[in-house]
């Protein structure tokens, strides 16, 4: 077995003491509700534009590939839309479930 020498040990002793005291800081703040409904509406706008916008891409791509402008654009548009109103939902979901696992708990 190696020998570590005295400065890297008192580093990793720091580093150590220090992770400790942030992780008992963060234990005792709460989020805010501002803060916590400006996260999720992000995330919710996030989840929308993205869908709409990779839909849109990929059919703007095939169109261009099939020549069948602009049927491919709107169709995958379409689904885009449907796959972030997906995602919206199981993050819904996902929320609620750890809205309900707190308040039994």
């Amino acid at each position: 077995m190696k020998k570590t020498p005295n400065d890297i040990q008192q580093l990793g002793d720091r580093i150590s003491e220090l992770k400790r005291r942030e992780a008992e800081a963060r234990k005792d703040k709460k989020e805010s509700e501002a803060a916590y409904a400006s996260k999720v509406g992000f995330r919710i706008a996030t989840e929308m534009l993205s869908g709409v916008v990779v839909g849109a891409a990929i059919g703007y791509l095939l169109d261009n590939v099939m020549q069948t402008k602009p049927w491919l654009l709107m169709v995958f548009m379409f689904f885009g839309g449907a796959a972030g109103v997906l995602n919206v939902y199981r993050f819904a979901k996902s929320e609620d479930k750890k809205r309900r696992s707190k308040t039994r708990g």
